[in-house]
């Protein structure tokens, strides 16, 4: 017979000491015996979350929350889980209740903070760091928290205090220094180059520091000009990421293989899919100025940015019943074959409510969902799918010199300036294959077309979208959006026409990527 008083006292002592194995053995334990505990069942809930078994820790959550309704702390944790499952639009609702509750537990709101983030309501997360940071101002992870959500909000000046406020706390937060150095183009008599040289010689054996530090060095560096010692840094950065994530090309050509041996000719049966033509779908390489297209597009006033979800691929992840990212799936043909393509069509739209739907148009900026046009135009006939081409040396310089998000395997070719152009050789590959299987689907557009002829551009734009023109197009800068991207001061600039031929600043480091993309006769400039 179990002691449930002593059992729940031990698992209460591994909750508190982080040891989620023990919480679930110890949760496993008195279930049986206090079924209704929704203590007991929240703790399991938080242990499978944080060991990544999400579908328990869903059931876990969820019950949680109906035994004991109005219990902020257990929404919260509902809401993140969701957010891991890609299940958003649920993930808002319960945030939504769970703000409704009027938390004070700073935990609580920290976590509605990531999860309204995750969802792109920053208004909503700016609302719960907020009160966070009120609640304990000498936490630097949550003035971090918080500059993100004002970034995105457009409000630099804010995110900049809390930025600054939080380095003064623990000047080792390292992705705070990368996050000032892009607040702004720095200027050779304003910037941060002393602090962050500094620093790096006194924690230059700190992997975050070798990684974050170099970055940001690198990023000022270019701001003045300095183009030799910004190479060098970001050499230094990315090195220092690699040595963490072992990358084999190999890996991704043989997901690029597999995509065209999927779809491998154009479709001529009947359309099945859902006939929906509310979704814009923005597509291409990262860096290649789609935030910017995003902007012209949503300045429309019957077209609504939802931001980079990855609803569709969850969705297909989810209808082809397989348990590892479905790009990763060596199945991926026996997997996509049998898929009712009309109810994933109309599962990837539900996923996207409530934010979407107001408008006759959304736009769904997530680049990589290249990788996914085949699947997006079986599914949606009648969406549109706009491709962004900027020049390759320009493409590949851009993304070598963006720390993108470690988390995702997706962007792991970047850290490697020939790795990023054998990357873009495959990319160059697949969009050349769509073009052939889906004639007529895609728009390619020019980035250099965009910002040289930008009426010409959105009046293209807006035709091939079926939607009358708009002048406000033309004055993307006066979009109040939110925008989740970094450097997000640049696209509320009016449009520029520096960043074309960026390359040639770096032509001396960039000889070797210029003849691997030659050699395999992609068109570069002269």
């Amino acid at each position: 017979m179990i002691d449930s008083t002593r059992a729940y006292a031990k698992l209460i002592a591994a909750f508190n000491q982080n040891d989620w194995p023990r919480v679930q053995q110890r949760a496993a334990q008195l279930l049986p015996v206090a079924p209704h505990d929704p203590v007991v069942h929240f703790m399991a809930g938080v242990a499978y979350m944080q060991t990544q078994q999400l579908p328990q820790a869903l059931d876990c959550l969820l019950k949680a929350t109906q035994l004991e309704p109005g219990r902020a702390d257990f929404l919260a944790q509902y809401a993140r889980a969701l957010t891991l499952v890609r299940r958003m639009r649920e993930a808002r609702l319960v945030a939504d209740e769970a703000m409704s509750c009027s938390p004070q537990d700073p935990m609580a709101l920290e976590t509605l903070g990531v999860a309204y983030t995750q969802v792109n309501a920053f208004e909503q997360a700016a609302t719960a760091f907020r009160r966070t940071v009120a609640l304990i101002p000498g936490q630097a992870s949550f003035r971090f928290n918080l500059a993100h959500a004002l970034t995105a909000m457009g409000d630099n000046d804010g995110a900049e205090q809390e930025l600054e406020a939080g380095i003064r706390l623990e000047p080792r937060y390292w992705k705070a220094h990368l996050n000032v150095a892009q607040l702004r183009r720095q200027a050779p008599t304003s910037n941060h180059l002393e602090r962050m040289q500094s620093l790096l010689a006194q924690h230059g054996s700190d992997i975050g520091a070798q990684i974050y530090l170099n970055i940001a060095l690198a990023k000022e560096y270019d701001d003045t000009a300095d183009y030799p010692r910004a190479f060098e840094h970001y050499v230094r950065g990315n090195a220092a990421v690699r040595s963490l994530r072992p990358y084999s090309g190999k890996h991704d050509e043989a997901m690029f293989d597999a995509l065209i041996r999927t779809l491998p000719a154009a479709h001529d049966g009947p359309t099945k899919g859902d006939p929906s033509d509310e979704p814009i779908f923005i597509i291409g390489m990262p860096r290649t100025g789609t935030t910017l297209l995003d902007r012209i597009l949503s300045s429309h006033p019957d077209v609504y940015s939802a931001g980079e979800m990855q609803n569709f691929p969850a969705a297909l992840q989810q209808a082809s019943g397989s348990r590892i990212p479905i790009l990763f799936d060596p199945d991926i043909g026996a997997r996509t074959r049998d898929i009712d393509w009309q109810r994933l069509g109309a599962a990837y739209l539900a996923s996207t409510r409530p934010a979407t739907g107001h408008t006759p148009r959304f736009i769904d900026k997530l680049p990589h969902n290249f990788l996914y046009a085949g699947f997006i135009a079986r599914a949606l006939p009648n969406a549109r799918i706009i491709c962004l081409r900027r020049d390759p040396l320009d493409t590949c310089l851009g993304n070598f010199r963006h720390l993108f998000d470690r988390e995702t395997p997706f962007y792991d070719y970047s850290f490697d300036l020939l790795d990023t152009g054998r990357y873009y050789i495959q990319f160059d590959r697949l969009m050349a294959h769509w073009k052939k299987v889906l004639p007529g689907r895609i728009l390619e557009l020019p980035y250099e077309s965009l910002v040289e002829a930008p009426e010409a551009s959105a009046r293209q734009l807006l035709a091939f979208c079926g939607l009358p023109w708009n002048e406000a197009c033309l004055h993307s800068e006066s979009n109040t959006a939110p925008v989740n991207t970094p450097n997000a001061w640049q696209v509320r600039a009016p449009i520029y026409r520096t960043a074309i031929g960026r390359w040639k600043q770096y032509e001396p480091q960039l000889r070797e990527l210029r003849k691997l993309l030659a050699d395999t006769d992609i068109q570069l400039p002269s």
